[in-house]
């Protein structure tokens, strides 16, 4: 489909420059800060997460989990450990998170997955000199999509404190006449099943909505709807537009302390502006 708005390589001119950028990010990142890698949190190969530590301080560290995007179907969690220099930066223990990828699997799996890989930090954390009371997530894209489900009604408490979402996807139904109806297959049920927009969310999370000021028009009004959606449940949440970002360079910068995502995701590790 041509001047698809939802086709992010159609509409980032330097798409593969900055995602070989990213990787060689978590390359790096990999190589230079203490970690532990591929750590089950399932039975499945694909469950697993990466632990990457801060220097100094070894118990009571607060935990910040991120979830990777690529519309449910491509990337994995090495290739954005890069997010982790942030997240350590900031005093914390981070979790990049691995799932499955459509359409091998379909999206009920994968909010399993995610589900699981929490309850995992919620339960093991602090044998990792985590501290599970001091929780908080943040996702890209389809990231920010599965992300919504760790702080939803159905699980309240979520334990979940804060929530930075970036770039999100909270309507799967326009996906539907995307590009993707060739690649994933985006069924009715799963429209109804899993569009953020549909569920309460723990009124206890405070959220983050972020969006890169190029960003198509879509991405813009579904930050806005969720933004206003959380809103209306009385739940605390803030936006941002990220000023002359778009899709891919705005979840490059999250790896990058200094810059206005990277900023935000440093304060709400820690607890800045609640």
């Amino acid at each position: 489909m041509q001047n698809d708005p939802f086709r992010i390589r159609d509409n980032v001119a330097d798409f593969d420059q900055i995602v070989q950028d990213i990787v060689r990010r978590s390359e790096a990142v990999r190589a230079t800060i203490p970690m532990t890698a591929d750590i089950a949190y399932g039975p499945d190969q694909t469950e697993t997460i990466d632990l990457f530590f801060p220097p100094g301080k070894t118990s009571g560290l607060p935990v910040h989990m991120f979830i990777h995007g690529g519309y449910w179907r491509m990337f994995s969690k090495r290739d954005y450990s890069c997010v982790a220099a942030t997240i350590t930066q900031a005093g914390a223990i981070a979790v990049i998170v691995d799932y499955a990828l459509m359409p091998k699997v379909r999206m009920a799996t994968i909010v399993d997955q995610v589900r699981r890989a929490r309850q995992w930090v919620l339960a093991h954390i602090a044998d990792h000199g985590g501290d599970p009371a001091n929780l908080t997530v943040s996702g890209h894209s389809a990231g920010a999509h599965l992300s919504t489900f760790l702080f939803n009604s159905e699980h309240t408490p979520s334990n979940v404190r804060a929530a930075l979402l970036l770039g999100g996807l909270y309507d799967l139904k326009p996906l539907q006449n995307s590009f993707l109806a060739n690649e994933i297959a985006i069924t009715d049920e799963e429209v109804a099943r899993f569009t953020p927009l549909a569920y309460r969310h723990d009124p206890q999370t405070r959220a983050m909505v972020l969006v890169g000021a190029n960003e198509t028009p879509p991405f813009h009004q579904q930050a806005d709807r969720f933004k206003e959606h959380l809103l209306q449940q009385g739940s605390p949440v803030t936006s941002l537009v990220l000023t002359n970002r778009n899709h891919m360079d705005s979840v490059r910068d999250l790896g990058m302390p200094q810059s206005q995502a990277g900023d935000c995701l440093t304060k709400l590790i820690a607890n800045d502006g609640r």
